[in-house]
C-alpha cells in the first residue's frame, strides 16, 4: 500500500479555508470572531502574554491571522514591508516590500490590513501600491498603483484593506475615472472600475452583500454611500453623505439595512434599500459620531464610541441610544468576540472587556499596554484595532506586536 500524502500546497490551502480572520473585520467584515470558549471575565492583571514582537514596523497597520501565521504591514527606515509572523511564536517568517513610505504628521507608514485568500496576500501600501505576494515566501506576483486608475494619495494616505471578492480584488483608488475598481486576483489586470461613481478616496474599506438579488459592494466616501454590481461595477444605488475633514469606519449592513457614521461633528445616517433599490432613509443624527475606531452590531445593537456621548449602544433599526458611558473609558477601538466587545483606548492603550449587553456598561476587566513604544509620532496614538483569533488577543503599537490568552483554557 502507498503511504497517504498531501502536496504542501494543498496542505495550505486546508489551513487558509480554515481560516478565523483573513483580512481587516474579519471574512464577513462585521468585526465580530466567530471564536468561543474565550474568558468572560478577565484576571485582576488581564490576560496572559504569550509573546511580543518589537520589530512589526512603524505604522498603524492591522493583521489578518490564516494558518497559524500572521500577516501585517511596517515601516522599516523608508520601506514598507508587509510582514508574516508566527502566531504561536511571535517570529518574524518573511517580509516583502509593499511600497516606499508614507510620510505623514500624525505618523509615517502604513495604515491598513492584509488581505489573505489562498497561497496569495494582497496589500495596500499607504501611497496606494496593491501588491500580490505568495503567502508561503512573500514572493511578488504583481503590483498595481491606485495613482495609475487615476487616484490620488489622501491625507492620512490609502488606509482600506483590499477585499477579495470571487476572482477579483477590489479597492478604492478614488477620482475621475472612477471611485472602486477590481482586478484580477491571479494576474492583477483590471476588470473593471466605476466610471459612474467618482468621488476621491477616503479611508473606509468595502463591504460585500447579496441584496435585491445582486451582490452588492457598498462603500463610504467623503461625498456619498453607495453601492455597485460586484461583477462589472455599475453604480446600483447612491445617497449623499457629506463628510467633513476625513471618512474611516466602515459600513455596516444587515437586512437590506445600511449604517454609516463619520467623526468630526457628522454622525450616522442609516437607510433601507429597498426593490428596484429604492432607497428608504431611517434616521441620521449625531448619537453615534464614530471618528475612527470602528462600530459592531451585534443581534440588533450597534455599539462603538461616539465623539459626543462616549461608548454608545444603539438600537440598530430605530438608532435610539440604549446606554451611553464616557468616564469609564476613554475614545478608542472595539472589536467583538463571543459575545464580548474588546476595547482599546486610543491614549493610554488600556484593553478593556464588557459584555455586549444593550441594557447597560458591564466591565469584566482591563489592564494598560506595557511596554509602549518611544517611536510614536507625538500627534499619533494606539489606533490599531484589537483582534481576537485562535484563542488570543493580539494588539499592537507600532513596532510592538503583542499576543494576549483569553482562550478561557
Amino acid at each position: 500500500m502507498k503511504p497517504f500524502y498531501i502536496p504542501a500546497i494543498v496542505l495550505f490551502s486546508l489551513s487558509t479555508q480554515a481560516a478565523d480572520w483573513p483580512t481587516f473585520r474579519g471574512a464577513d467584515r462585521t468585526d465580530i470572531s466567530s471564536e468561543t470558549g474565550l474568558l468572560k471575565k478577565w484576571p485582576g492583571n488581564g490576560p496572559k502574554k504569550v509573546w511580543m514582537n518589537e520589530d512589526a514596523g512603524l505604522g498603524y497597520a492591522g493583521y489578518s491571522i490564516v494558518g497559524g501565521t500572521l500577516y501585517t504591514l511596517g515601516a522599516r527606515d523608508a520601506v514598507e514591508y508587509v510582514i508574516a509572523i508566527d502566531a504561536a511564536t511571535g517570529k518574524e517568517k518573511w517580509s516583502a516590500e509593499a511600497g516606499a513610505l508614507l510620510t505623514n504628521n500624525w505618523g509615517d507608514g502604513p495604515r491598513s490590513t492584509p488581505t489573505v485568500d489562498g497561497d496569495k496576500i494582497y496589500a495596500l501600501s499607504g501611497k496606494g501600491t496593491l501588491v500580490c505576494l505568495s503567502a508561503v515566501d512573500g514572493k511578488e506576483l504583481w503590483r498595481v498603483t491606485m495613482e495609475s486608475l487615476g487616484g490620488k494619495v489622501p491625507g492620512w494616505g490609502y488606509c482600506e484593506s483590499p477585499l477579495v471578492e470571487g476572482n477579483l480584488v477590489i479597492v478604492t483608488p478614488g477620482g475621475a475615472q472612477g471611485t472602486l475598481a477590481a482586478f484580477d486576483k491571479t494576474t492583477g489586470a483590471k476588470v473593471w472600475q466605476s466610471a459612474e461613481w467618482t468621488d476621491p478616496a477616503q479611508y473606509a474599506s468595502v463591504i460585500a452583500v447579496d441584496h435585491n438579488g445582486t451582490r452588492q459592494l457598498i462603500q463610504l466616501t467623503m461625498q456619498s454611500v453607495g453601492g455597485v454590481n460586484a461583477a462589472d461595477g455599475k453604480l446600483l444605488w447612491k445617497t449623499e453623505f457629506p463628510g467633513k475633514t476625513a471618512v474611516i469606519p466602515t459600513p455596516i449592513f444587515k437586512d437590506g439595512q445600511v449604517f454609516v457614521a463619520a467623526g468630526y461633528g457628522v454622525g450616522c445616517k442609516s437607510f433601507k434599500i429597498g426593490p428596484d433599490n429604492v432607497l428608504e432613509p431611517l434616521y441620521d443624527s449625531t448619537d453615534m459620531v464614530n471618528h475612527h475606531g470602528g462600530m459592531v452590531l451585534v443581534g440588533d445593537h450597534l455599539y462603538g464610541y461616539s465623539d459626543k456621548a462616549g461608548w454608545s449602544c444603539l438600537d440598530f433599526k430605530t438608532g435610539v441610544v440604549q446606554w451611553a458611558e464616557k468616564k469609564a473609558l476613554g475614545k478608542g477601538a472595539i472589536h467583538s468576540a463571543d459575545g464580548m466587545l474588546y476595547l482599546l483606548e486610543e491614549k493610554t492603550g488600556t484593553a478593556v472587556l464588557i459584555e455586549a449587553n444593550p441594557k447597560e456598561w458591564e466591565e469584566k476587566g482591563r489592564f494598560t499596554l506595557q511596554p509602549q513604544t518611544t517611536q510614536r509620532n507625538a500627534k499619533g496614538m494606539i489606533w490599531t484595532h484589537p483582534v481576537v483569533s485562535g484563542g488570543h488577543l493580539f494588539l499592537r503599537d507600532q513596532e510592538l506586536l503583542f499576543c494576549f490568552d483569553v482562550s478561557g483554557k
